[in-house]
């Protein structure tokens, strides 16, 4: 196994209790670099990347070479991947790696940008499903053409969030160049409290680490972060830091080095997190025993 990369998501400094003062993107950026990380998650949002030109791509990658950070990913706006055609929503994934391309970034997140609520899909669930695998296998083909990664990030706060509509959708899509992007929090959301479900909840008797048995060989990214058991605003998984919620890193980690993924890196998500950079030294120190522990 190859040793694993650290990388923290920068949404965390503007969303969250950054929403009316956002760090900015040059300190954000410094103190990442400053306290070790092999690079970062890009966040092509305002106010750190509003307008999607070559020329602000170049910025883009410039800022980072600079501070010597790689990038791990990119977390852009998508459509809905449920209620759009596939030519919409391919004009998306288009220019999304017009990012991936010009500021190197090797993996593009997506999610179904749709919540789990019957009128957001006109309670058509078989058709809303495979609208949305259509969609995926189209643009997992046309990142493949371009050489990039295309994960889906499951969450409780988004449709298709049980564990077994989490497999089925991969198997689904059944493109090579389409897997699961498990993010810890949402994962333990997902398979321990069964937030957010439609109809009857579905949960796990081994957790988080059963969640991660089920995906073998169908992850692709993982971002690393705790849990408390609870929502964010009653949305999404609440992503609280490294070591201070109630998740097992000492079984979680080895149950998803034996699922296995896809690339190198392990990244940090603070994201709503109220002063995330004032968490992230310690989050980093975590992340940074976790690689030597389990991550060799």
């Amino acid at each position: 196994m190859e040793k694993k990369r650290s990388s923290i998501g920068l949404w965390a400094f503007i969303w969250g209790g950054y929403l009316e003062t956002p760090v900015s993107h040059e300190k954000a950026v410094e103190t990442v670099a400053g306290l070790g990380f092999d690079g970062v998650e890009v966040a092509a949002y305002s106010p750190y990347f509003s307008n999607n030109s070559s020329r602000n791509r170049r910025a883009l990658r410039k800022l980072y070479d600079d501070n010597g950070l790689e990038r791990s990913g990119l977390f852009a706006p998508f459509p809905s991947a449920v209620t759009s055609n596939t030519t919409k929503y391919l004009d998306a994934v288009k220019a999304n790696l017009d990012i991936c391309i010009d500021v190197d970034i090797p993996t593009l997140r997506v999610d179904t940008a749709v919540p789990p609520l019957a009128e957001s899909f006109g309670n058509d669930f078989d058709t809303a499903f495979s609208a949305a695998a259509s969609n995926w296998n189209a643009a997992a083909e046309e990142c493949a053409r371009a050489g990039v990664s295309l994960v889906w990030e499951f969450d409780p706060g988004f449709l298709f969030n049980k564990p077994s509509e989490v497999i089925a959708m991969i198997e689904k899509v059944n493109h090579p160049n389409f897997s699961l992007l498990f993010d810890s929090s949402h994962a333990h959301m997902c398979a321990t409290e069964g937030a957010r479900q439609i109809g009857e909840k579905e949960t796990l008797s081994g957790g988080v680490e059963e969640f991660a048995s089920m995906c073998q060989g169908k992850i692709g990214h993982i971002h690393l972060v705790d849990s408390d058991g609870t929502l964010h605003e009653k949305e999404t998984s609440t992503h609280v830091p490294l070591g201070s919620g109630s998740l097992n890193f000492d079984t979680l980690i080895p149950a998803l080095n034996d699922a296995g993924c896809r690339d190198d890196w392990w990244v940090i998500d603070l994201c709503f997190w109220p002063k995330a950079i004032d968490v992230t030294a310690d989050s980093k120190k975590y992340l940074d025993n976790l690689i030597v522990e389990y991550g060799r």
